[in-house]
């Protein structure tokens, strides 16, 4: 069995796929299995493929299904103890896997971890936001505001996916926020310093681009305040979270011309400042 299973999701991205396919096959640490999983793709992804076909398995949906789908296949089919995902327009330096396993050996108690980043704009540097530094140990709280972990930065035991569950396919985005909140609450997150990622942004079909995935993070506040076991300052502080997203949004839908959607969120903000922690939970 492989110690590592590398997992990469792809959708219409044959000219980028090949480019993070390689930035696999390149790492310095061996013993590791690479899966690419193809969300039935409408573009040349398998003939693009067709040289690395030896040294992968291939998998492919026979009708889109999304990301969290994608994932939630490769971890389904993987077999290494610990799990990996690298995003189609993403890249990994060499070194990436045999740091997060040396790091893993050094911290023993750890189950999760990730690596630091290379922010590219249409190909030239860019510096990351402050609000985006990643922060190490207990990150629950910070990671309410905001996704701070990187999928391709990511290195976790399988284990955890049987205790917290995959990815949440009725998420359209906003899905790797969903986990990390199922996931930090209960376990610390070492972070490695140095950048092992190189994280490629700027193309048109990001999600993280489109306006309105704030209703995604609502759906996934919702779900972990209906955790019974969530301590109360944890429960406390993704109430707070949830009022601010909600009142957030309303007013983004009212600006649009949202009226009916703008109301929703406006008394789901309502319910969710009086502690209703239960308030019944939006369709997406």
């Amino acid at each position: 069995m492989p110690k590592v299973s590398v997992i990469i999701p792809t959708y219409n991205r044959a000219p980028w796929v090949t480019e993070a396919v390689s930035s696999v096959l390149a790492q310095t640490y061996r013993d590791y299995e690479l899966l690419v999983v193809d969300d039935a793709s409408q573009d040349d992804t398998l003939e693009a493929l067709a040289p690395f076909l030896h040294h992968l398995i291939f998998l492919r949906q026979p009708e889109q299904r999304g990301v969290s789908a994608a994932r939630n296949l490769g971890i389904i089919a993987a077999r290494g103890e610990w799990l990996t995902f690298l995003d189609s327009d993403d890249l990994w330096r060499p070194a990436k896997l045999a740091r997060q396993m040396e790091f893993l050996a050094a911290y023993p108690d750890l189950l999760i971890c990730q690596t630091e980043e290379i922010w590219l704009r249409h190909g030239k540097k860019v510096n990351p936001p402050l609000y985006c530094r990643k922060p190490s140990g207990h990150i629950f709280l910070p990671s309410l505001k905001r996704c701070l972990i990187s999928p391709s930065a990511v290195m976790l035991h399988r284990r955890l996916f049987a205790e917290v569950g995959l990815f949440d396919e009725a998420l359209p985005a906003a899905e790797d926020y969903d986990l990390w909140l199922r996931l930090t609450w209960r376990h610390p997150v070492g972070l490695l310093s140095e950048p092992l990622v190189i994280k490629r942004g700027g193309h048109p079909d990001q999600l993280s681009r489109q306006w309105g995935l704030d209703r995604f993070r609502i759906r996934a506040l919702q779900k972990i305040l209906a955790q019974p076991d969530l301590p109360p300052h944890y429960q406390e502080a993704a109430l707070d979270t949830l009022t601010q997203k909600c009142k957030l949004y309303a007013q983004g839908c009212a600006k649009r011309g949202k009226v009916q959607e703008a109301l929703i969120y406006t008394n789901l903000m309502v319910a969710s400042h009086k502690g209703a922690c239960h308030a019944p939970i939006q369709p997406l």
